[in-house]
């Protein structure tokens, strides 16, 4: 019987995955039974020490698991069950009257709905916003600049997509919090 777990695997049906450690079980045996007397009958009657263990998921190692599974080379792409941060409010004219507000109203509407929202109001390059917004990984990106609202309208990204859509303000928060 050992000599069939020893058996060469054909090449065709082998499998290569790549995997990340989430869960263990360990088995302590009799370590800890032995000394707090926890006993069982057998059916012989005899009492001997039960065969322990324990089983976890290690919270930690989610985070980095989920990372591993979920992210592009511009960085983390969080699901949104589990996302720190439901969407990204990202300013990109901070100090302008009207795109102050608008990221302002946008952000107590995401906190509102529950989003738990991020708000970028530094003065770095919308091109640095944007990287830095994809590396944290948010799973929707509300873009708000002073061209867009001229025109009544503000961009969402979807951060797993990269799909991106000018909207209306109301319009983009309700694609958001759909």
């Amino acid at each position: 019987e050992a000599d069939r777990f020893e058996a060469e695997v054909p090449e065709g049906d082998r499998l290569s995955a790549r995997g990340i450690e989430v869960g263990h079980i360990f088995y302590f045996g009799e370590k800890y039974s032995r000394p707090m007397r926890a006993m069982v009958t057998g059916p012989d009657g005899q009492e001997r020490p039960i065969h322990g263990g324990s089983y976890g998921i290690g919270v930690s190692r989610l985070v980095g698991g989920i990372i591993e599974a979920s992210h592009d080379e511009a960085g983390i792409i969080w699901p949104d069950a589990v996302a720190p941060f439901g969407a990204a409010v990202i300013n990109l004219r901070p100090g302008d009257a009207a795109v102050d507000l608008a990221c302002e109203q946008a952000y107590g509407a995401l906190k509102a709905a529950g989003k738990d929202p991020l708000l970028d109001d530094t003065d770095e390059r919308p091109g640095a916003k944007f990287a830095a917004m994809d590396l944290i990984g948010a799973p929707w990106q509300l873009i708000v600049g002073p061209k867009g609202l001229a025109d009544g309208k503000v961009e969402i990204k979807r951060r797993a997509t990269g799909e991106r859509q000018s909207l209306p303000l109301d319009d983009a928060l309700k694609a958001i919090t759909a």
